[in-house]
Protein backbone atom coordinates (compact mmCIF):
# COMPACT_ATOMS: atom_id res chain seq x y z
CA UNK A 1 0.00 0.00 0.00
CA UNK A 2 1.92 3.43 -1.09
CA UNK A 3 2.29 5.90 2.15
CA UNK A 4 -0.41 9.03 1.78
CA UNK A 5 1.48 12.14 0.90
CA UNK A 6 0.67 15.92 2.37
CA UNK A 7 1.37 18.76 0.64
CA UNK A 8 1.89 22.45 2.38
CA UNK A 9 2.38 25.54 0.16
CA UNK A 10 3.18 29.14 0.91
CA UNK A 11 2.84 31.65 -1.56
CA UNK A 12 4.81 35.10 0.03
CA UNK A 13 4.79 37.48 -2.94
CA UNK A 14 7.15 36.07 -5.50
CA UNK A 15 8.54 33.54 -3.12
CA UNK A 16 6.76 29.61 -2.67
CA UNK A 17 7.51 27.24 -0.06
CA UNK A 18 6.55 23.76 -0.91
CA UNK A 19 6.74 21.54 1.67
CA UNK A 20 5.86 17.26 0.74
CA UNK A 21 5.55 15.15 4.16
CA UNK A 22 4.30 11.48 4.59
CA UNK A 23 1.85 10.46 7.30
CA UNK A 24 3.56 10.94 10.63
CA UNK A 25 6.32 12.97 9.78
CA UNK A 26 4.81 16.42 10.87
CA UNK A 27 6.90 16.85 14.32
CA UNK A 28 9.96 16.76 11.63
CA UNK A 29 8.30 18.98 9.70
CA UNK A 30 7.36 21.22 12.78
CA UNK A 31 11.12 21.34 13.11
CA UNK A 32 12.06 22.48 9.53
CA UNK A 33 9.22 25.26 9.67
CA UNK A 34 11.23 26.74 13.04
CA UNK A 35 14.70 26.39 11.40
CA UNK A 36 13.27 28.23 8.19
CA UNK A 37 11.90 30.67 10.89
CA UNK A 38 15.04 31.73 12.27
CA UNK A 39 17.11 31.64 9.69
CA UNK A 40 17.51 35.31 8.50
CA UNK A 41 18.75 34.86 4.76
CA UNK A 42 14.71 33.54 4.43
CA UNK A 43 11.90 36.04 4.52
CA UNK A 44 9.80 32.94 6.45
CA UNK A 45 9.00 34.28 9.77
CA UNK A 46 7.93 32.83 13.07
CA UNK A 47 3.82 34.12 12.05
CA UNK A 48 4.56 31.91 8.61
CA UNK A 49 5.74 28.60 11.18
CA UNK A 50 2.35 29.77 13.22
CA UNK A 51 0.10 29.59 10.43
CA UNK A 52 1.73 26.23 8.86
CA UNK A 53 1.90 24.48 11.95
CA UNK A 54 -1.97 25.57 12.35
CA UNK A 55 -2.88 24.19 8.93
CA UNK A 56 -1.20 20.44 10.27
CA UNK A 57 -3.81 20.25 12.91
CA UNK A 58 -6.62 20.74 10.74
CA UNK A 59 -5.66 19.06 7.32
CA UNK A 60 -6.42 22.03 5.03
CA UNK A 61 -3.61 21.47 3.03
CA UNK A 62 -3.63 20.10 -0.42
CA UNK A 63 -2.80 16.31 -1.13
CA UNK A 64 -0.77 13.44 -3.29
CA UNK A 65 2.22 14.38 -4.07
CA UNK A 66 6.15 13.22 -3.76
CA UNK A 67 7.80 13.04 -0.40
CA UNK A 68 10.26 16.29 -0.62
CA UNK A 69 10.79 19.75 0.77
CA UNK A 70 12.46 22.78 -0.34
CA UNK A 71 12.15 26.24 -1.36
CA UNK A 72 12.33 28.05 -3.97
Amino acid sequence: MPQELHILALVKGEEHYVFLYGEGAESELIQILRQWAADPRLSFSWFDAAVLTARLGTGNEPQHTSPQHRCR
